[in-house]
């Protein structure tokens, strides 16, 4: 009963897993191949690939100085999941992949129309947009 309770619930998995979008290569029985890593855990990858595969076929997934032996687990048109052989780290996969800036982005602000305290360049764009959108602006 114990073992029941210890392991995930379907569809759950206990590792943490980093979707990405990444080029990578599946080197197969009939050669090597261009892949898509969509999904990444130290245990093992979902790719994209054009080639067929089967379960439980065995290929090497490359991706830069990451090499590692795994077998295919299990298969949907143009979609695969690979079981690594042994774990790997998979920061050294994602070293490239950039973390999102905590900065928030810039908003758009349409430019002030009317205040004393405009610069030159200010004036100019306040007028340019006053135009595009249909506004008098002029002071006599």
């Amino acid at each position: 009963m114990n073992a029941l309770t210890d392991m995930p619930q379907a569809g759950k998995r206990r590792i943490k897993r980093a979707r990405v979008l990444l080029t990578a290569r599946l080197r197969t029985g009939a050669g090597e191949v261009g892949a898509r890593l969509r999904d990444l855990s130290c245990k093992g990858a979902l790719v994209e690939c054009s080639e067929p595969l089967a379960v439980g076929d065995e290929v090497v997934f490359v991706r830069g100085d990451t090499i590692v032996s795994a077998r295919v687990a299990w298969t949907a048109p143009g979609r695969l999941g690979l079981e690594f052989h042994h774990s790997i780290d998979e920061s050294e996969v994602l070293v490239h992949v950039a973390k999102p800036s905590a900065k928030a982005p810039e908003r758009f602000r349409r430019p002030r129309i009317h205040g004393e305290d405009l610069t030159d360049h200010e004036r100019k764009l306040a007028r340019i947009f006053a135009r595009s959108v249909g506004i008098d602006i002029t002071r006599s």
